[in-house]
């Protein structure tokens, strides 16, 4: 039996794992829920994981707080921790304190809780950006900063660190401060959808895709400090993603590329080395970008 901890349960990506590793009956799955001024967070779980509340255990903990974090991973007691509690995703104003606070120090505490502190974890699979590769902002330099020392630790202490590096994920669940959802529902109710010159070329991947893929890292044998790239390995530009949901959408308005400015430091193009991931675990995406589209715009 796999007993996995997962950080960031209550975001996009963890609302969508959560249920999927449940419903494994080799797994049982504990969620690390923040603790605020010593108390736990007791504001209501998202509806999706409220639905299988009898199936998942809960641990308390501020990942900024050593002792707590120390607290909570001997409490789940482990053998998998998937860390995608993070700062600052959709934030471009996103402090620099608040950054490293969250991103850099919050994931130091973790790696150190697990492989200091107790012996129960057999891997750690931390989420990582493709924008650290650029450092467009600081959520992606806190990031990187973040994965240098998880290198460093499973180098030189050769402790089983592994990292997803999660390229354009979409599905159902995510807000409005994405692009897809945002350009979904402007297309739906006929409105224009101003945007950035849109030639940025992205890899995109389907939430069902995205816990595949991390599903399919756990027990992979993979030396320590390995990063995967979760993706498709085929890219589209933005541009032609919102011109595509709109051409499904059927609707009067349409998209309006050049109104926005790009942001800066964005790499023109994000490419996942999916053939590389197929050759170390054996996996790769399964829903086309025109079929996850479909899904999102039909509300499926």
């Amino acid at each position: 039996m796999s007993r996995i901890l997962i950080t960031g349960a209550t975001g996009f990506i963890g609302q969508a794992l959560v249920p999927f590793l449940a419903g494994r009956g080799d797994t049982a799955v504990t969620i690390l829920i923040r603790e605020t001024h010593s108390q736990p967070d007791l504001h209501p779980l998202p509806l999706s994981l409220q639905a299988i509340r009898s199936q998942i255990d809960v641990v308390y903990a501020d990942l900024r707080n050593f002792r707590q974090t120390v607290r909570a991973v001997r409490e789940a007691e482990p053998t998998h921790v998937i860390h995608l509690a993070a700062r600052g995703a959709t934030d471009p104003f996103l402090g620099l304190e608040t950054a490293l606070r969250h991103n850099l120090y919050g994931t130091l505490n973790l790696v150190r809780a697990c492989f200091e502190k107790t012996r129960t974890v057999r891997q750690l699979i931390t989420a990582r950006t493709p924008g650290e590769l650029s450092s467009m902002n600081v959520y992606a330099a806190s990031k990187a900063a973040a994965w240098n020392f998880c290198q460093m630790y499973g180098r030189t202490q050769q402790w089983p660190i592994h990292a997803a590096m999660i390229f354009q994920a979409y599905g159902p669940g995510q807000t409005e401060r994405n692009l897809i959802p945002a350009a979904i529902r402007a297309a739906l109710a006929g409105e224009d959808f101003p945007m950035s010159s849109g030639r940025q070329m992205r890899d995109w991947i389907y939430i069902d895709d995205v816990c595949a893929g991390l599903a399919a890292m756990l027990d992979a044998d993979l030396p320590p400090a390995v990063t995967l790239d979760l993706g498709s390995g085929v890219q589209a530009a933005v541009v032609d993603v919102v011109a595509q949901i709109y051409e499904m959408a059927g609707g009067n308005g349409r998209p309006r590329p050049g109104l926005l400015p790009d942001r800066p430091g964005e790499a023109p193009v994000q490419a996942a080395d999916a053939a590389r991931t197929e050759e170390m675990i054996g996996w790769r995406t399964a829903v086309s970008l025109a079929k996850g589209l479909q899904r999102m715009v039909s509300g499926g």
